[in-house]
């Protein structure tokens, strides 16, 4: 097959949408499929031998990894000397319109992965008269693909809910090698400033409002025996390490490869306040290196972590909750250690490879829709 890709976000950035494509493009290539990929300017000119043809924007005010890339005329023609025989949209949101249109001029399928929940996080950022504007933009780009695949059930039941057609379920795979128990160090533990009676709890993501990590603050004053470590960085830093001033946490910043899974394997409880993921990403990467998991029970993360089994799940804004769950993992090391061991066993059955063979067989399907998706297109017309 020959797929051509459309991004609004990929390399240099590192998220969860660009490691998903960055996997399916190594994987398209060692299947012996052609790809293409349209993203921003600044990614590499080939990655896994798939050209990158760069496209003009600016950052988006709401998630900066994400560009505001307006149409442009070079994205057709690009296609025509492609030939591809679908088009897959990787989380659009303004370049949607788009490539809603290239799919069109060219009668090619196109299949939709939705990544990020633009909805949810217009309540976040004060502008929730604008929700139900942005469910009625995407149902318009998400409606015209033969496939729309939604990361976990609730964002699906979300979705369907909202009159979005065509829906499935894919979710995500892990890299069981680079995440693993194994990668614990005791020297990187006393780095970040962590004594040896304390417990040290990780949260991996953006410091984002939408991420909830106020919560943390609340939850976790006056807790002894306990270190927070924030891996990331974002525009609610600044906020936040005023909000934890004079308590026991640690902002590494950014870090990714190997002291990514450092980082991971060396700590003892995963924490993720988000109720906004619709997928979860970081604690698929967590239960990989052996953590327990302390999660809301919102979004993608109800179809990774098993309450009582593999972490503990805590109504979605409550501190006190939070604080509960916090308290009973860091008082029973024994429950934590199994909670952990369950979780890594649960990531080794979603291995990548087995998740993009998944995908592949989506693509066959919407080539198959093709006829009918040409019958609706006349029809439309």
């Amino acid at each position: 097959m020959r797929i051509a890709l459309i991004t609004e976000t990929f390399l240099p950035n590192v998220n969860g949408i660009v490691t998903t494509l960055c996997r399916l493009l190594e994987h398209l290539q060692n299947e012996g499929h052609e790809a293409l990929l349209f993203a921003p300017q600044g990614a590499p000119d080939h990655y896994a031998g798939a050209r990158v043809i760069p496209l003009r924007g600016i950052p988006f005010p709401l998630y900066p990894d994400i560009r505001f890339t307006p149409p442009q005329p070079g994205i057709v023609p690009a296609l025509r000397q492609f030939r591809p025989d679908l088009i897959h949209l990787a989380g659009l949101m303004v370049l949607g319109p788009a490539a809603r249109f290239a799919a069109r001029q060219l009668r090619i399928p196109a299949i939709a992965t939705y990544h990020t929940d633009l909805p949810a996080y217009s309540v976040h950022y004060g502008l929730g008269a604008l929700r139900e504007a942005a469910y009625s933009y995407l149902r318009w780009i998400h409606n015209a693909c033969a496939l729309t695949l939604c990361p976990s059930s609730a964002i699906l039941a979300d979705l369907r809910q909202r009159g979005f057609r065509r829906l499935r379920l894919w979710g995500r795979g892990v890299d069981t090698v680079r995440f693993r128990p194994a990668n614990r160090r005791e020297e990187w533990r006393v780095a970040i400033g962590a004594r040896s009676d304390e417990r040290v709890l990780l949260y991996v993501g953006r410091l984002a409002a939408e991420k909830r990590l106020d919560l943390l603050a609340e939850a976790l004053r006056n807790v002894d025996g306990i270190r927070l470590v924030l891996v990331g960085d974002g525009p609610a830093r600044p906020q936040l390490e005023r909000r934890f001033a004079g308590m026991p946490v640690t902002f590494t910043g950014f870090l990714d490869g190997h002291d990514l899974s450092i980082a991971y394997a060396s700590s003892d409880v995963f924490v993720f306040p988000s109720d906004t993921e619709t997928f979860g990403q970081v604690v698929q990467e967590a239960m990989a290196s052996g953590l327990p998991v302390i999660a809301a029970r919102a979004g993608g993360v109800i179809d990774l972590v098993r309450d009582e089994e593999t972490g503990i799940f805590f109504t979605p804004g409550s501190a006190y909750d939070l604080r509960t769950a916090v308290h009973r993992l860091v008082a029973n090391p024994s429950l934590s250690s199994a909670y952990g061991r369950a979780g890594r066993a649960a990531a080794e059955q979603r291995s990548w490879p087995r998740v993009l063979d998944e995908l592949i067989k989506y693509y066959r399907r919407a080539l198959r829709w093709r006829p009918r998706l040409l019958a609706l297109r006349r029809a439309w017309s």
